[in-house]
């Protein structure tokens, strides 16, 4: 790790940084983020971040401290402080980074730039952290301003407010002369980004800094109430339910009641993934290497499921929460489109590929409200596949304090399928219709998990409203609660305050129902709407938005028909 550090001497790490000279050591490829109003260079650190390269690539020229401070411990930030290559002054105006289109232009000291290139004003600003950073986006290009004023009193919400919205450089004017001809998803699309200005709290920098301020002023309060630290009394509970149901299974096996067996195997999956994501997100010991072990142990050798694969999936999930583009939890094609941008084949930043809608998509998303259930009561399966992918193809650090988390999760993945693939499912059920049975029961019973897991985002903003929107605001606008009794949290392993988990991730998940009267205090001060469901209301919603997309896929296949069938015509 002596190697990693960054040589650069305490003078120099105390030094004031200009934005243009951020912007270009970004053009120049280097990976900068600003925390605590801290310049740090991370370039050497992307091949042993533990989570992953792409979660830090998404906040690359954005001030992630909130991001940063919520997923890491003080030790942690402490030692990022080695990375360190300046300063910034003032409120940092945020890039949209190079991994969701960001352009950046290059910056030569000393060649005749004069001082305004340093210090710009806010209109040169603006333009450098949009025009240059976002691609350009015609869609949006006929709003008009007076239909974006706020309703809080701050100001008219200008074109430029958003990376999603603004597409004109500097040099074009804001009145939309020409207004172009929409099509239906190009509206639709608008039509959502105006509900959601319409309904969050405005964008300018006042409004979104003192959300900001109160989020902090919060989560120090939490701090102080000890809901950070974990009651080990609630996991001796919690082992205990683990070895009752895995008990029971063993006893029904030797019984021969297979079907049985393979119910309470699967009950024991289902508590068994809940620890593994508090682990995940060092949310028991709050200690790296022993959440890791717990982690790996409890979701590779007793789960078959890869802690690694999740880690790097849901680490870029919580920075880019509900973004079609980019978030990996929500690109489900071709069985499912929750917004219908993924009509238009979106390119993935995090599988490196195009998501195509295909014929294959074209079907099963026209009858996905339908797919929903019998889908992910199988969804098991195709987590075995996508651990197997991140282990085989080494995509997880391979360098630094992580490097040995492949071979040891593999060999938790020999361990499991030794145990359950062989030792139970080979050699102890004595024919394959048993067998078969056994084993899908055993994952079906799974199902509801992935139905909670999809449950706090399916149904909620998809829409982009740009680089000035804070994390806790944006949090709020992708994720919902689910309403239950405090006697049914075990069946809901902390998945139903998945708003108050995404607000503060490393809060033991047996302390969220106390943290999240705090949170519903903090949204009512901030006038942030708090998106709470009953389990079945919350399903409701779920299922409609994916039938509403649906329909949209439905209306666009009707008008590919109608526009095929006019040229066949003129063309004879």
């Amino acid at each position: 790790m002596a190697g990693q550090r960054s040589s650069w001497p305490t003078s120099r790490k105390e030094s004031i940084l200009t934005r243009r000279q951020i912007e270009g050591m970004i053009a120049d490829g280097h990976t900068v983020i600003i925390i605590d109003n801290k310049v740090l260079k991370v370039d050497t650190w992307l091949a042993y971040h533990p989570g992953g390269d792409k979660s830090i690539r998404h906040v690359v020229g954005r001030d992630a401290t909130d991001e940063f401070n919520g997923f890491h411990s003080s030790e942690t930030r402490q030692r990022m402080n080695s990375f360190q290559i300046g300063r910034i002054e003032g409120r940092w105006k945020n890039f949209l980074p190079p991994i969701q289109g960001g352009r950046f232009r290059p910056y030569c000291a000393g060649a005749g730039q004069s001082a305004q290139s340093d210090h710009s004003t806010a209109s040169d600003e603006d333009s450098t952290s949009e025009s240059i950073s976002a691609p350009g986006s015609p869609i949006f290009d006929a709003i008009e301003q007076s239909s974006l004023s706020r309703r809080t009193g701050h100001g008219v919400l200008g074109l430029r407010e958003s990376s999603s919205i603004s597409s004109m450089s500097s040099g074009v004017s804001l009145e939309p002369t020409i207004k172009p001809q929409l099509s239906h998803m190009d509206s639709r699309t608008q039509a959502e980004i105006r509900i959601d200005l319409d309904k969050y709290p405005s964008l300018d920098p006042a409004t979104q800094d003192d959300i900001v301020r109160r989020y902090r002023q919060l989560n120090q309060f939490i701090h102080a109430e000890g809901l950070y630290q974990c009651r080990y009394t609630d996991y001796m509970i919690e082992t205990c339910r683990y070895a009752l149901l895995f008990g029971l299974c063993l006893l029904f096996l030797r019984l021969g009641w297979y079907s049985v067996s393979g119910l309470f195997l699967g009950l024991f999956w289902h508590q068994l993934v809940f620890t593994a994501h508090d682990a995940g997100h060092m949310g028991i010991t709050h200690d790296y290497l022993y959440d890791t072990v717990i982690g790996v142990v409890v979701a590779d050798f007793f789960g078959g499921l890869s802690i690694g694969w999740w880690k790097r999936n849901h680490n870029v999930h919580h920075i880019v929460t509900n973004s079609p583009e980019h978030d990996p939890d929500i690109e489900h094609i071709p069985l499912f489109a929750i917004s219908h941008r993924f009509f238009e084949s979106l390119r993935s930043t995090f599988y490196d590929r195009t998501m195509i809608y295909d014929s294959v998509a074209k079907i099963s998303v026209r009858y996905q409200h339908l797919l929903y259930y019998p889908l992910l009561i199988l969804g098991r399966f195709n987590l075995y596949v996508l651990s197997w992918e991140f282990l085989l193809r080494g995509l997880g650090p391979r360098k630094g304090i992580a490097w040995w988390h492949r071979w040891f999760e593999i060999s938790g993945h020999v361990f499991f399928w030794a145990w359950f693939g062989y030792g139970i499912v080979y050699r102890s059920i004595p024919d394959a219709y048993s067998r078969f049975v056994f084993v899908m029961i055993s994952h079906v019973v799974t199902g509801p998990l992935h139905v909670q897991i999809t449950l706090s985002h399916f149904a909620m903003s998809t829409a982009d409203l740009g680089i000035h929107e804070s994390f806790p605001q944006k949090m709020l606008r992708t994720t919902m609660d689910v309403d239950c009794p405090a006697w049914l949290d075990f069946l809901h392993g902390g998945l139903q305050f998945q708003a108050v988990h995404h607000l503060y991730p490393r809060i033991p998940r047996h302390n969220l129902r106390r943290t999240q009267k705090l949170v519903q205090a903090f949204c009512d001060d901030v006038e942030i709407p708090y998106a709470l469901y009953g389990f079945v209301d919350g399903n409701k919603q779920v299922c409609g938005r994916l039938a509403d997309v649906a329909r949209q896929a439905a209306i666009l296949a009707e008008c590919q028909r109608t526009v095929a069938k006019e040229g066949f015509a003129a063309g004879h």
